[in-house]
């Protein structure tokens, strides 16, 4: 089979297109014909050596789905022929830059009937981080409003749609240009992140009273925007972060509410399988991937420098 490997850590032209051995799944995994890989910052990451991948020579690619084409004979609840998409790839075993991943089963689900592979692909790590920040870290009640910031992106597109079919308040941020787009996933209000009076126009939409849960993306630069929005027992998740001193600022705002703040990793999350089928129960009529853009396994550099570099609504995929 083709696959993207890269075979020392270096930036994104060390991804190079190999013909590889087609792997033969363990009892507990089930081969995948892959439709479509998501590309996701954490790739980028195990490539360039910050985060440890299985060994050298690796294939990318923390997220895939497509068709189970063979079933190990420990696996239960998925057949030869079923759809399926999984998340937790390329750390410890290959990724899901190549035309077939053998995935163990503790961290792939069954797509609902109809669901579209090339946005699946892209689910994994946008939608599970969502559904773990909002639901099982914040414990997101209906009623209740939630802030996302950067609600235009993998995670927060995501979010803002989990956010939506728990009955919360969702406020948004985006830029300008994706105000629209934001809207129609499930956003009650949308907000641009560069207004200068950007937390006063957060606490007039949550009706003057703040918010009360809050998934963040770069704490760094906004956890003291945090505090001075919150609500009173606000709850604030914070993804992607890096800065081992990170924690609300002495101030009186974070003092005054007892705020609670909780980092987390999609790593982490104690069933991969599980939290998948959590969101594949949603998936169609509250959860809908949005697919900004797709390669082929040669434009695997360009997804990964695009991927942070550029700005767009959704999630980038790769098709091999």
């Amino acid at each position: 089979m083709r696959a993207v490997r890269y075979h020392e850590h270096g930036d994104e032209s060390v991804l190079q297109v190999d013909e590889v051995d087609r792997p033969d799944p363990a009892p507990d995994e089930v081969l995948v014909e892959v439709a479509a890989a998501g590309v996701n910052p954490v790739d980028t990451y195990f490539r360039e050596g910050s985060y440890e991948p299985y060994g050298l020579p690796a294939i990318p690619g923390v997220d895939a789905a497509g068709t189970a084409v063979e079933v190990g004979d420990a696996v239960e609840g998925i057949e030869e022929g079923d759809e399926v998409f999984a998340t937790g790839l390329s750390g410890a075993m290959p990724g899901g830059y190549a035309e077939f991943v053998a995935v163990p089963d503790d961290r792939i689900a069954v797509l609902p009937d109809g669901a579209d592979l090339v946005a699946a692909g892209g689910a994994g790590v946008a939608a599970v981080t969502a559904w773990r920040a909002l639901v099982q870290h914040a414990t997101l009640r209906p009623a209740e409003t939630v802030l996302i910031h950067g609600g235009s992106g993998g995670v927060g597109h995501a979010a803002v749609q989990v956010a939506a079919a728990t009955g919360a308040h969702v406020i948004a941020t985006a830029a300008e240009g994706y105000h629209d787009d934001v809207t129609a996933l499930g956003a009650d209000a949308v907000l641009d992140y560069t207004r200068d009076d950007l937390a006063e126009a957060v606490v007039d939409a949550a009706d003057g009273d703040g918010v009360d849960v809050i998934l963040d993306h770069r704490l760094d630069q906004y956890l003291g925007f945090d505090a001075e929005v919150a609500a009173q027992g606000c709850r604030v998740v914070g993804i992607g972060e890096n800065d081992p001193e990170i924690g609300f600022p002495q101030s009186s705002a974070a003092r005054g509410k007892d705020l609670t703040l909780q980092l987390m990793s999609m790593f982490n999350t104690p069933s991969l399988a599980d939290a998948l089928a959590d969101v594949a129960s949603l998936w169609g009529d509250d959860i809908a991937i949005r697919v900004a853009h797709s390669y082929d396994l040669e434009g695997a550099a360009e997804a990964q420098r695009a991927v942070l570099e550029d700005s767009f609504l959704g999630k980038l995929v790769i098709e091999p």
